[in-house]
């Protein structure tokens, strides 16, 4: 069947499906949105904390580093409280990643490669086996191998995939398959390329990001240009955005990526103008106070904020829910594209709220009769 609008149809990749704890991840499972926590994991309830507003704004998947025992011994405590997969972030220390398999982590991301000995490698493997783990092989332009760091002169594309194959094989070589790869760099050229060239040649589900980012502006913009564009291509199937900000801004982020891709559409999709002389109400402050005030909604629908006539009744005609600035402090009000009724600027906010809120119960509502809520949401992000 022909697509209606193919100039927006995204051919994904075809990868195996793995299992990280409950979520699929890979084949034609949706496009996961993962975070890391920032406070220290042995203080299990800040953790937890953190891993809750992570949850609410719609994360699917979470990791947090051990590096330590007192890390993995707060692991179990962590792994109960939370309500999506915790992923256990080892770096070179192998006994941590043991820790972390029988403590409950649905994940382990390691590189094979640095964690010792074949025999070290087959025990993390056994552990991961004997705990339904999955391993997460993470390769990063700033810690490449020595070796390959002499062969190709500098971080490349190619020292990227090399060094993914050669840690993929160490989990082969111990019939271990329940894997995924990230080539992360900071540089969106080298990790884009490194991705697609490392996409041709497995066919292994691929965790995106572009490593070290930067703060909300500039890590959002780069993130955005890396993870997007390789998404677009149809590569990807699971992301994180690596940003210097809170773990809940990067899960925010995530979803506006997928969601601006139509490959999630979890919550409110915001369209609104710049600004200018013509608006009929200060359309920046309140766009920025609806973003915040309508993060609690779940559901995939739409909302236009437009402050003049000129593109507001066409932008509201393609939205759920619209507002369109008028003289005098009274604006129009668009119901499934159609004008409806009018709002004096002191109501504005509280209106557009109320309305954004009972469209979202309506909604969920007609899911709950069809007797599948779960699936619809699932279907629709």
């Amino acid at each position: 069947m022909n697509a209606i609008r193919p100039w927006r149809t995204v051919e994904r990749r075809k990868s195996r499906q793995i299992m990280v704890g409950n979520v699929p991840v890979g084949g034609d499972a949706p496009i996961t949105v993962q975070t890391m926590t920032n406070t220290p994991t042995s203080d299990a309830k800040a953790t937890i904390d953190q891993i809750r507003r992570c949850e609410d704004a719609g994360v699917d998947i979470i990791r947090v580093s051990c590096p330590d025992k007192d890390s993995t011994a707060a692991l179990p405590e962590i792994v109960r409280a939370a309500q999506v997969p915790i992923v256990a972030d080892i770096h070179f220390h192998y006994k941590r990643a043991l820790e972390a398999a029988d403590a409950g982590a649905a994940c382990l991301r390691i590189n094979p490669g640095n964690i010792g000995s074949s025999e070290r490698v087959e025990e993390v493997v056994r552990a991961a086996k004997a705990n339904g783990c999955a391993i997460r092989i993470g390769v990063n332009a700033g810690s490449l191998e020595k070796d390959l760091l002499e062969k190709y002169g500098e971080p490349c594309p190619e020292a990227l995939v090399e060094s993914a194959l050669d840690h993929i094989k160490l989990l082969q070589d111990h019939d271990f398959h329940e894997y995924k790869v990230a080539v992360k760099a900071s540089d969106v050229f080298l990790a884009v390329a490194a991705y697609h060239g490392l996409a041709e040649t497995v066919d292994c589900p691929l965790h995106l990001g572009i490593t070290e980012a930067g703060g909300l502006i500039g890590g959002t913009v780069k993130s955005s240009i890396g993870i997007g564009s390789l998404l677009w291509a149809g590569i990807g199937d699971t992301i994180r955005v690596s940003l210097s900000a809170e773990p809940e801004q990067e899960v925010r982020v995530g979803f506006e990526i997928l969601k601006a891709l139509g490959l999630r559409t979890r919550g409110v999709r915001v369209v609104s103008c710049p600004s200018c002389a013509r608006q009929g109400f200060d359309v920046i402050r309140t766009v920025q106070t609806l973003e915040d005030r309508l993060q609690h909604i779940k559901v995939p629908l739409s909302l236009s904020v437009l402050g003049c006539v000129v593109n507001g009744p066409g932008e509201a005609r393609e939205t759920d829910i619209g507002i369109t600035g008028g003289g005098a402090g009274k604006h129009m009000v668009y119901l499934s594209g159609v004008t409806d009724h009018h709002v004096q600027s002191e109501d504005m906010l509280d209106h557009i709220v109320e309305l954004v809120e009972a469209k979202a119960a309506e909604i969920e509502a007609a899911m709950t009769d069809a007797g599948e809520a779960d699936e619809v949401v699932e279907a629709a992000e």
